[in-house]
């Protein structure tokens, strides 16, 4: 098997909650902006919500940084509208106190005495609970004629070291209330995470250690009981050499001879040196084509669904990601 890449399926476009995670590097905040542009198209209104508390989505999008507010970010074509939110843990637990307990005053006064803080690190799974309980309300929430505020949330997600951990509400919550309005209010996370509603997406680079992360992050997934969505294939640089001459060259069996010659016949005339770098750069060329290779063949194995998305070699900025929410879009995503 070549390729792990199938496109976006109808089951992915039934979800209304797309997690994206990755290993650090990989970009999965990029891709998850730019997943957010892709579904907003055609007229929808789509939510980008951070929990990191980096600030990275006002960092790609060149705005100030995020409150824990609902804001518009971009305009998308066809009347979509992507608006964004950076979730603080402190703001959300006084949310929970004054929406279940009718605690507004008493709130605002325990974060004063620092009592948020210690509480968050007393139960550490508290915070994912309040965060996950966040994007729940977030992805529930309803305008007057019925119809859901948006038409899809996506989460830029811890890293695939902790998304699992982060996303098994289920496990936070033995060391949490058992009963009483929070442990309701996480009950409808759990439902909401383990639905088909809910897919989580996994970036990676064609690299040895980000494959081998993703494809354990996917067995971490299945053994949660958790949805992987699809693969996101970051920064692919498209190959310069014919396929059958990718193995030759890998091991170094490049006829410097029929370069020299096929260069004469195209009005080039190199000096040796410069021929001998152009043979070495074929050689290295070679040998990453074919271990990218590799690695779309062990990414394969973990039988989901996949997209690939260009190397832009002029950086990142506000363009870049409309330009990658096309690529996405032509590749199904909708």
């Amino acid at each position: 098997m070549s390729t792990p890449l199938a496109g976006w399926t109808d089951e992915l476009a039934r979800a209304r909650l797309h997690f994206v995670t990755g290993k650090g590097g990989t970009g999965k905040t990029t891709l998850a902006a730019s997943l957010g542009l892709a579904l907003a198209k055609g007229g929808r209104r789509v939510l980008l919500i951070e929990v990191e508390g980096r600030q990275g989505i006002a960092q790609l999008f060149d705005t100030e940084p995020l409150p824990y507010a609902e804001q518009r970010i971009a305009a998308v074509p066809g009347g979509g509208e992507l608006r964004a939110l950076h979730i603080d843990v402190e703001a959300a637990l006084l949310e929970y106190f004054e929406m279940f307990y009718n605690l507004g005053f008493a709130g605002r006064t325990l974060r004063r005495m620092g009592a948020i803080e210690f509480a968050t690190t007393l139960a550490p799974g508290l915070r994912d609970v309040l965060l996950t309980g966040k994007i729940k309300e977030c992805v529930g929430r309803t305008e007057s004629d019925g119809r859901h505020t948006y038409d899809a949330v996506v989460v830029d997600s811890p890293p695939t070291g902790r998304v699992v951990k982060f996303l098994d509400v289920t496990k936070a919550l033995t060391d949490l209330a058992k009963t009483g309005p929070i442990r309701g209010q996480a009950d409808g996370v759990v439902r909401l995470l383990h639905s088909g509603e809910t897919a989580v997406h996994l970036v990676t680079l064609l690299e040895e250690m980000p494959v081998r992360e993703t494809v354990e992050a996917v067995a971490e997934l299945d053994g949660a009981d958790l949805r992987p969505g699809a693969v996101l294939v970051n920064r692919v640089r498209p190959p310069r050499l014919p396929a059958r001459s990718v193995t030759a060259a890998a091991d170094g069996r490049v006829d410097a001879s029929r370069v020299r010659s096929g260069l004469a016949s195209a009005g080039l005339n190199l000096p040796e040196s410069t021929l001998d770098a152009l043979v070495e750069e074929t050689v290295e060329h070679a040998v990453r084509v074919a271990a990218e290779q590799r690695a779309r063949e062990q990414l394969a194995e973990a039988d989901l669904p996949g997209l690939e998305l260009p190397d832009l070699t002029d950086g990142v900025d506000v363009a870049a990601l409309y330009e990658l929410a096309e690529a996405l879009t032509e590749q199904g995503v909708r």
